[in-house]
């Protein structure tokens, strides 16, 4: 299958790039509005992109209504974030935190998390996430013909929970079980390997479908449901 990506429209691209670029990890985004409301959001456009200054990016489009995201908008308007790294205890609320709420409620206590204090910014963190980045906004490109943007934050402070830090500098990270993103749904990261990988673990796992960790049926998706949303959020 040959697809022209300038044939396509914006819902019809954006399924096959999420559903081709996997696993994706999320960056679990907190904000502050000028007003002072807490706002999560979980991203999957989502990378590191510096080192010297620490530099990671988030990827955003508008809202399923059309309108610009509070992430996107509090970033914009205070020049701070944090990403929170998210992991299977936690990975219910932050599936809900991808709901449009209003922009006058606090997803923090909608979904019933604990905020943690941040030092070099006003936002607050994920009580219990195991990683989480301050993040003082450092440019916004405009992308595309629609209202989508990258935003370019540099790292002020790393919160690494203490045992997962490790001599010169490492992180232990097959003790995180992080969650990543899919095309609608997750994938809980628990498989390591270096390569070549032995013909025998090749062989059993050739042609196997992933395992889910749900009772939903083997070829389910999400998007084949109304709660998936082509902005990237859900319907509750």
């Amino acid at each position: 299958m040959i697809i022209d990506g300038s044939a396509l429209d914006p819902t019809a691209a954006y399924k096959l790039l999420i559903g081709s670029i996997l696993p994706r990890a999320i960056g679990w985004v907190s904000t502050l509005s000028v007003d002072g409301v807490a706002n999560l959001a979980p991203i999957s456009f989502f990378t590191a992109v510096g080192r010297q200054p620490p530099m990671v990016s988030l990827s955003m489009q508008a809202r399923s209504d059309g309108q610009l995201k509070d992430t996107f908008v509090n970033i914009r308007d205070t020049g701070e974030f944090c990403t929170n790294l998210a992991t299977l205890p936690q990975a219910h609320q932050m599936h809900r935190t991808a709901a449009e709420f209003p922009s006058d409620v606090d997803e923090f206590e909608a979904v019933g998390l604990e905020k943690a204090p941040s030092q070099a910014v006003k936002v607050p963190r994920v009580a219990g996430a195991p990683i989480s980045f301050e993040c003082t906004l450092e440019r916004i490109i405009p992308i595309g013909d629609l209202d989508d943007h990258i935003v370019f934050g540099v790292v002020e402070r790393f919160h690494i929970r203490d045992d997962l830090y490790l001599d010169r500098g490492r992180i232990d990270t097959a003790a995180l079980n992080p969650v990543g993103r899919l095309a609608a749904e997750y994938t809980l990261v628990e498989n390591v390997f270096t390569t070549p990988v032995e013909e025998h673990v090749l062989d059993a796992r050739r042609d196997a479908r992933m395992q889910r960790l749900d009772d939903k049926p083997a070829d389910f998706s999400p998007i084949d449901t109304t709660s998936w949303s082509p902005s990237g959020s859900i319907r509750e």
